[in-house]
């Protein structure tokens, strides 16, 4: 508002107004002066002072008073700038303000852009601004608690203010009341009489004080220089892109505007196209001397089995960066260096491992070089694994975003040069003078990024240690996974959907036969009134709109006592198994290779757990049987078996080293059933005599706890009284008071670092743990307690895959291929002749990755699909 102010009337003298904390000299008149009004939310409370901060950068005088209102003091400025005719405006949608207007003073909303004078007064209030006191003091103000005459309100009080004048004139004339024309006209002088010190008390609060003592008059209300550096980097860190952009358009020449003191002013001056061999030649002896290549890419799709090479980027200094086209084929493309020779040239400097190389997210370079038949060798860096590892929740890490974010340069964008929408142009087709550009700054930005990140990520050894010894390794690793890709059998799958909507459709009738009516259960409007209107079920939650919410978790709540909301669980989950599994993978499987080749995500999961799409294997449900079926499906080639691997009760046993709590460590150390250890402790009882519903209860509390699960949580997990879940959990914690003692410890230790750190020094950042909001840091506080575990198990199992990545190497051809990571579980393809001996050493190098206090346990079945190997 401030900008857009600033941008359509170029004041030449401007202050900003904020109430200070504390009481005024209304609260002294009238005690109930805005009692009704809820308390700030904390959601806003946390904003003023950044928004103070952006306004003294844009060298704007702000003015706080103590004793009086914001309004108060804008009353008292515009008085006096009126009576010094200097032209004012007010930015308000306050009603009270329009009391301030006159020849001089105007209002503007700037919600919807309009101007209030004089005459703008008398239209919109049917009284002139001397008059607006009056009027607020018979009406009252519900907002501001201003209790006004009881019985008034607009057609009575604009009658008698229009009729008789102001409230003096009013009292002056109580008998001419009657004859003016209104409901209940003739009793008004009564009921005047009656609460006449109301409403001159409502008077006295309703007028704004035009007398306030200020340290600075009108005239002194100067703008200042704004002080960019300051807003370039506050508009970085909340993350204003288009103001950042503006800034540095403004910015004047040789002058940096950047967030990063680090961070040079960035010129394409360097920026070359290579398009003949004595050019090429040249960047080929350059890329070999150079200590360090920022290495990109360019290409048809961003699907690397589908993806055509157009050409390839690269940066050996800060601004000296090149493209090298050899697939742009539109109409009049210049002619350019025949692919397949260029390749044969690159491959010795892709391949040589002693060739160092850095590239933003540079998994998918190596996919898509590998249908080329090249073997990317010599990653050292990338700076979307940077970015994730020195802290994986600061923001996004794609190089546009981490451009923005350190080096305050705003890139060429895709769309900028390709368009949008079915319209969008592929690499291919966009002109040479505007795709090189765009390339060749890629590979400069990446190298920036790079040389930026890299010396902070140096002074931390934990986080170095996690980027260059796991991070970066496994990139390659995965990049061999999902080039490998897995078999699917589509005509199983085919089989699956049309069972699954065969049951669908039964579901959707008896939903329809319980509501007593026909409606489409995929509507949230016509559910929620079927549910909370015709069938009267409690309201559990609301939505940010007000009405109630028909979530996954209020029916999961609403299914424990009715028949229809569980009903329409198993619906949605039926429906979105087909629609994502059983429909789509057969859609999914690769016309070249027969197979389904998802793609891994390292810098997505804030804890450093890897995640997957298309398809995402980590969210296919395990816990119906019509979600095991799918797992069916995924098949081993002719003369191989499938295994998986799984860590048993991998974050149970890391709570136990981390918490070095004496009871679990000797349970699991003995071989114990964890849940039945558990619930022999909790309730008890000898552990041969533990039963199946004790077990069920102990395991809740078990995970419940590692994901800082509150007894309101669990009661609702066993569904069992607060009080009973309560008394569970603290029986837990007598029995095993390490636990208690470390989540305490940590919860603390998060609020002091603002980070909590894996067993190997893996970090995550809490912005929310001293968050004045309650729900946000009680939130902060669960992922604190959780993190640690969770981010050591993914630590744990991306070390596993490196060492049995390294041994598979190792093997003779094909004889054991790793073709899926699920949650804390390795999925294997391995030839049926060698399939035991394998299956053995795989469990070995897992359950060795790392070294606990408790030993890792890894289990692991074979079979002709990826269930049976369960």
């Amino acid at each position: 508002m401030l900008r857009s102010l600033i941008k359509q009337f170029h004041p030449t003298h401007m202050a900003v107004v904020f109430d200070a904390k504390g009481k005024t000299f209304r609260d002294d008149i009238y005690p109930e002066y805005k009692a009704h009004r809820p308390p700030m939310p904390d959601d806003l409370r946390i904003q003023i002072e950044p928004i103070h901060e952006i306004i003294k950068a844009m060298g704007l005088p702000i003015i706080v008073i103590e004793g009086v209102e914001a309004d108060d003091v804008i009353g008292t400025l515009a008085k006096q700038a009126s009576e010094a005719g200097i032209p004012t405006l007010i930015s308000t949608g306050d009603k009270d303000m329009a009391q301030l207007v006159d020849e001089n003073v105007s209002l503007i909303n700037t919600m919807t852009n309009t101007l209030l004078d004089p005459a703008g007064v008398v239209e919109k209030f049917g009284v002139p601004p001397e008059l607006i006191i009056d009027l607020l003091a018979l009406k009252g103000d519900k907002v501001d608690n201003i209790p006004g005459v009881p019985g008034v309100g607009d057609k009575s009080a604009l009658a008698m203010l229009q009729g008789l004048g102001g409230i003096d004139d009013i009292y002056s004339n109580l008998n001419d009341i009657a004859q003016l024309e209104f409901r209940g006209a003739k009793t008004m002088a009564a009921k005047m009489q009656e609460y006449e010190t109301q409403a001159k008390l409502s008077y006295q609060l309703a007028t704004i004080k035009t007398d306030v003592p200020l340290p600075l008059r009108p005239e002194e209300l100067t703008p200042g220089q704004a002080d960019k550096q300051q807003l370039a980097s506050l508009f970085a860190e909340m993350e204003f892109k288009r103001w950042l952009e503006e800034l540095a358009h403004d910015a004047p020449a040789g002058k940096a505007t950047t967030p990063s003191a680090k961070a040079a002013d960035i010129s394409s001056d360097q920026y070359e196209t290579i398009l003949d061999e004595t050019h090429f030649a040249r960047w080929l002896d350059k890329l070999k001397a150079a200590p360090l290549i920022a290495l990109d890419t360019e290409t048809t799709s961003l699907n690397y089995m589908e993806a055509e090479l157009v050409g390839f980027c690269f940066a050996v200094a800060p601004g000296e960066a090149a493209y090298l086209p050899i697939g742009h084929d539109y109409v009049d493309a210049p002619e350019q260096l025949d692919r397949t020779w260029v390749l044969a040239q690159l491959k010795p400097l892709l391949e040589d491992p002693q060739c160092l190389k850095v590239g933003q997210h540079i998994k998918y370079d190596k996919n898509v070089l590998a249908n080329h038949g090249i073997n990317l060798q010599g990653i050292a860096f990338d700076t979307m694994l940077e970015s994730y590892v020195n802290n994986s929740v600061a923001g996004r890490h794609d190089m546009d975003s981490l451009a923005e974010r350190l080096l305050g340069h705003n890139t060429v964008h895709f769309e900028d040069i390709a368009g949008k929408g079915a319209k969008q142009l592929t690499f291919n087709q966009i002109p040479l003078e505007q795709a090189a550009h765009y390339a060749a700054e890629d590979a400069d930005i990446t190298l920036r990024l790079h040389q930026t990140m890299w010396p902070e990520l140096e002074q931390v050894p934990e986080l170095k240690a996690i980027l260059q010894d796991i991070e970066v390794p496994l990139a390659s690793v995965l990049s061999k996974m999902e080039v490998q890709g897995v078999l699917i059998d589509s005509q199983k799958l085919k089989h699956q959907s049309q069972q699954l909507a065969s049951r669908i459709v039964e579901l959707e009738k008896q939903v329809h036969e319980l509501a007593g009516c026909e409606f489409n259960l995929g509507s949230p409007k016509q559910l929620q009134e079927i549910l909370f209107e015709k069938m009267n079920l409690p309201v559990i939650k609301k939505t940010p709109k007000g009405v109630p919410s028909t979530s996954e978790e209020v029916l999961q709540v609403l299914a424990h006592q009715y028949p229809l909301p569980k009903l329409l669980m198993e619906y949605r989950g039926l429906s979105k198994l087909k629609n994502t599994y059983t429909d789509k993978l057969p859609k999914m499987i690769n016309h070249r290779t027969g197979r389904v080749h998802t793609s891994y995500h390292q810098a997505v999961a804030a804890t450093g757990r890897l995640s997957s799409t298309d398809p995402n294997l980590q969210n296919i449900p395990i816990r119906t049987e019509e979600g095991r079926r799918v797992r069916q499906a995924f098949v081993a080639s002719p003369g191989y078996k499938i295994v998986a691997a799984d860590y048993s009760q991998i974050e149970l046993r890391i709570m136990a080293h981390l918490s070095a709590d004496n009871g679990l460590l000797t349970a699991f150390a003995q071989g114990k059933d964890i849940h039945r250890a558990t619930a022999a402790e909790v309730f008890g009882v000898p552990l041969e005599e533990v039963t199946a519903d004790q077990r069920r209860s102990a395991k809740a509390i078990n995970f419940g706890l590692i994901y800082g699960m509150s007894a309101f949580g669990l009661s609702q997990q066993l569904d069992i009284p607060r009080n009973e879940a309560q008394s569970y959990m603290d029986l837990y914690f007598e029995r095993y008071p390490g636990v208690l003692k470390y989540m305490e410890a940590t919860r603390e230790h998060a609020k002091e670092q603002g980070y909590v750190s894996t067993v190997f020094g893996r970090r995550l950042y809490l912005p929310e743990i001293k968050s004045s909001n309650a729900a946000r840091r009680k939130g902060a506080e669960r992922a604190a307690i959780n993190a640690p575990m969770q981010g050591t198990a993914a630590d744990i199992i991306k070390k596993a895959m490196l060492e049995v990545d390294k041994w598979i190497s190792q093997q003779p051809t094909d004889d054991v291929r790793m073709i899926m990571q699920v949650h804390d579980e390795l999925v294997f393809e391995i030839k049926e002749q060698k399939l035991e001996e394998n299956r053995q050493k795989i469990v070995k190098l897992m359950e060795e990755a790392a070294s606990l206090n408790v030993p890792l346990v890894v289990e692991a079945g074979s079979g002709d699909n990826w269930e049976e190997a369960h």
